[in-house]
C-alpha cells in the first residue's frame, strides 16, 4: 500500500491530524494528536518486519509510566490486571516492555485505533479513580511487606488482644520476630493519619515496647497540623511508596533482619 494512501486510512479511522514522517528505510513515525497525562504524546512508530508491518512504542509507554511508579508497582495488584486485559482487549503484544501490534491484512486505520487506544488505557494505571488508587496503595503496601519480611512475622490488622480484645486500636501491621516489634502504619488520607496517631499514644501508654514506621500515600496530601502530630509520636515515616521502595526494603532489612 502506498504510503499517502496508508496515512488516508490513518487519519479516516482515527483522527484526521495523524500525519507520517519518514524516519529511514521502511520506517516511519506515527504523528498523532493523542497524549499523556503530563501532556508528551504518544510514542508510536510503524516499521516494516520482513514481510509484515508492525506498530510499536518502542518500549516508551512504560518507560514513561516508570516517571511516576516503579517498574514492580506495574507488574503488581490492580494495575498489572488494568495492563493485562487491555492487552488482550486490543490484542497488543507486550515484548519485554515494547508494545506492538501487527498490522492485519493492511487494515492500517483500524490497527492505529486498536494500538493507541490500547496505550492510552495503560497510561490511565497512573492516575486511576481515586477509590481505587487506595485500593491500590493498600495492595502495593501489602505486597511490599510480603516481599520483604517472612509471611509467619506479618500481622496485618493488628490489635494488642490483651489490652484491648475488641480491637479499638489497630495498626495496619504489625512485624514480629524482633526485641521490639515493628508497627506499620499506610497512610492516605487525614482520617487515616489521625488513627494511626490515636492507636501510637495508646500503645505508649499501655507501655507496649514497640518500632514504629510510616508509609505514606503522598505526604504532601496530609494536613500539616495532623501531620505535625502524627510526626511527634511515629518513629520513621516515607514520604510516599512507589520512589522509595528500595529504601524502605532496606530499612525494615536492617531493623527486622531474617531470622
Amino acid at each position: 500500500m502506498h504510503l499517502r494512501t496508508i496515512e488516508r486510512d490513518f487519519q479516516t479511522k482515527v483522527c484526521g491530524q495523524v500525519r507520517l514522517e519518514s524516519e529511514g528505510i521502511e520506517r516511519f513515525r506515527v504523528f498523532t494528536p493523542f497524549m499523556f497525562d503530563d501532556g508528551d504524546n504518544l510514542a508510536v512508530v510503524m516499521r516494516r518486519e520482513a514481510e509484515r508491518w508492525v506498530l510499536t512504542d518502542e518500549a516508551h509507554t512504560y518507560m514513561h509510566l516508570s516517571y511516576d511508579m516503579s517498574e514492580k508497582d506495574l507488574n503488581t495488584g490492580t494495575r498489572q490486571k488494568i495492563i493485562a486485559d487491555t492487552l488482550s482487549m486490543f490484542q497488543v503484544e507486550d515484548r519485554e516492555g515494547e508494545l506492538r501490534l501487527e498490522v492485519p491484512e493492511e487494515n492500517f486505520g483500524d490497527a492505529l485505533f486498536s494500538f493507541v487506544q490500547a496505550i492510552l488505557r495503560i497510561s490511565n494505571v497512573s492516575f486511576l479513580a481515586r477509590e481505587r488508587v487506595r485500593s491500590t496503595f493498600m495492595e502495593d503496601f501489602r505486597t511490599l511487606l510480603s516481599e520483604s519480611v517472612r509471611k509467619d512475622r506479618l500481622n496485618f490488622n493488628w490489635s494488642d488482644p490483651n489490652h484491648d480484645p475488641a480491637g479499638n486500636y489497630k495498626v495496619d501491621c504489625r512485624i514480629n520476630g524482633t526485641d521490639r516489634p515493628i508497627l506499620v502504619s499506610a497512610l492516605n488520607n487525614d482520617g487515616k493519619t489521625r488513627d494511626a496517631t490515636i492507636s501510637l499514644l495508646q500503645f505508649e501508654k499501655w507501655n507496649i515496647p514497640f518500632r514504629s514506621l510510616a508509609i505514606f500515600e503522598d505526604q504532601e496530601a496530609i494536613n500539616r497540623k495532623v501531620l505535625a502530630r502524627f510526626s511527634d509520636v511515629c518513629g520513621k515515616q516515607y514520604s510516599s511508596l512507589a520512589p522509595n521502595r528500595d529504601r524502605i526494603t532496606e530499612y525494615i532489612s536492617k531493623v527486622a533482619p531474617a531470622a
